[in-house]
């Protein structure tokens, strides 16, 4: 017989199935005993009332892996009317060890580290489950609206020769006996590929070594990127990425709505036009509005990005903030400054509830720009970026993109209290297993 999923059998009442999954719970209630079957959609009672049936799940424990055949029947007191009698088990792999996470449970009760630490039982949770369903929902939905906006989807190469980025904070590894490092992003290949294909995108793993041991930041993580041609500043780049996340939020809300439903998540309003607000005024916002002084700071604390989106909140009713216009102090050195006032930058980072989901900005295009800039930065020697400045000598349009940080948007989206959560085997200061 064919194994169908639990969620098939409510139209097949009166007829006799296949299902195949994990044991949940089994409770015996003397004569009659119910059992709890799941697999990767859904659950389904069955009745088990005969001494073979419950013979053949004897000694075993939650997890086990069984395949049932039974008749589907129409009961009003059984979980979603329906359950299945008169079973008959096969076990595919029997478990007889205490489970180290109970998983028959609405929510996981172990603490972060356990769970962690057990993280490939705890997966299976269907909470754990759902929550990676959204992100596989965002990755979909961000590839769909680029798409369709003409980008092409390109790979680029997560061992690179020269660690030229944003200085030490690099994964070195042995490459055959020569030196190499992990990716910190796709940027150079990205930009390099706009002269290739105007508009492209990618999805992929990112690695950055720096020591930071907090709640929002891990050491690999799932960069949502692209990069534009022929754009007129910083401000299409803005446009573009609005486009996106509105697309990549719709496709959530009708692919995964029933994962939504389970996680009680609220999917923000992406206005027609995000507001803005320019560095500078940001900070004179936070001196205003809290009594803190952080003007000629290059950058936003945590706190004050919260600050930051709760008046986006009620200023505009708005989940998301642009902050435009960052020192070029803080920023790599391709990036665009602007050009009525070149202390700062034609850059932007977008916040989400509060928090930096974003960042971005046009880039530099013209070949004795890129010197320039390498020289105010102390760059002496140019043999690490003689490929990436190669395709700036023959030609490239302006230009500008951003990034998004995965686990990030899925931490936001949830309201999760630590990004270790939205990752599926995170790897931070002290965590390479499991």
């Amino acid at each position: 017989m064919e194994r169908i999923y639990t969620t098939d059998i409510a139209g097949r009442v009166g007829e006799r199935v296949r299902l195949a999954g994990w044991l949940q719970t089994l409770r015996r209630l003397g004569g009659i005993n119910f059992l709890v079957l799941r697999d990767v959609r859904g659950t389904a009672q069955i009745v088990v009332d005969t001494p073979d049936a419950l013979a053949t799940l004897s000694g075993l424990s939650p997890e086990t892996v069984l395949a049932v055949e039974g008749l589907v029947t129409a009961e009003h007191q059984a979980p979603g009317g329906i359950e299945l009698r008169n079973p008959s088990f096969e076990v595919l792999s029997p478990v007889r060890d205490a489970m180290p996470i109970t998983l028959n449970r609405p929510t996981i009760g172990a603490n972060l580290p356990v769970f962690l630490d057990h993280a490939v039982i705890g997966l299976r949770h269907p909470t754990r489950r759902a929550l990676f369903r959204l992100s596989a929902g965002i990755m979909a939905g961000f590839r769909c609206a680029l798409t369709r906006l003409g980008f092409t989807e390109i790979q680029t190469p997560k061992l690179v020769a020269s660690a030229t980025e944003s200085g030490a904070n690099v994964f070195g590894v042995d490459y055959f006996g020569r030196r190499a490092y992990l990716a910190q992003s796709p940027q150079f290949y990205k930009q390099i590929m706009v002269g290739v294909f105007e508009r492209v995108f990618e999805v992929g793993p990112v690695f950055r070594a720096e020591p930071h041991d907090t709640v929002r930041h891990i050491n690999e993580y799932v960069s949502l990127d692209l990069e534009m041609g022929f754009i007129r500043d910083h401000r299409d780049v803005m446009a573009v990425l609005t486009e996106v996340i509105r697309g990549t939020l719709a496709h959530l809300q009708t692919a995964c709505a029933p994962e939504l439903a389970l996680l009680n998540a609220r999917l923000p309003h992406v206005p027609e036009r995000i507001p803005a607000v320019h560095f500078p005024d940001a900070q004179e916002l936070i001196l205003t509005l809290h009594g803190e002084d952080c003007r000629g700071e290059p950058d936003l604390a945590p706190q004050h990005e919260r600050w930051l989106g709760e008046w986006a909140r009620t200023q505009f009713g708005s989940d998301f903030l642009f902050v435009a216009g960052y020192p070029m102090a803080k920023r790599p050195f391709y990036t665009h400054p602007n050009p009525a006032d070149p202390r700062y930058s034609n850059s932007f980072d977008l916040l989400f509830r509060g928090t930096e989901l974003v960042t971005g900005g046009q880039r530099l295009h013209l070949y004795q720009d890129y010197l320039d800039a390498a020289a105010r930065c102390g760059y002496t020697d140019l043999t690490p970026f003689e490929t990436y400045l190669e395709t700036f000598r023959f030609g490239m349009p302006p230009h500008g993109g951003c990034a998004i940080g995965l686990e990030r948007f899925i931490m936001q989206l949830l309201g999760l209290e630590n990004i270790r959560l939205a990752t599926l085997f995170p790897r931070d200061l002290n965590r390479l297993a499991p």
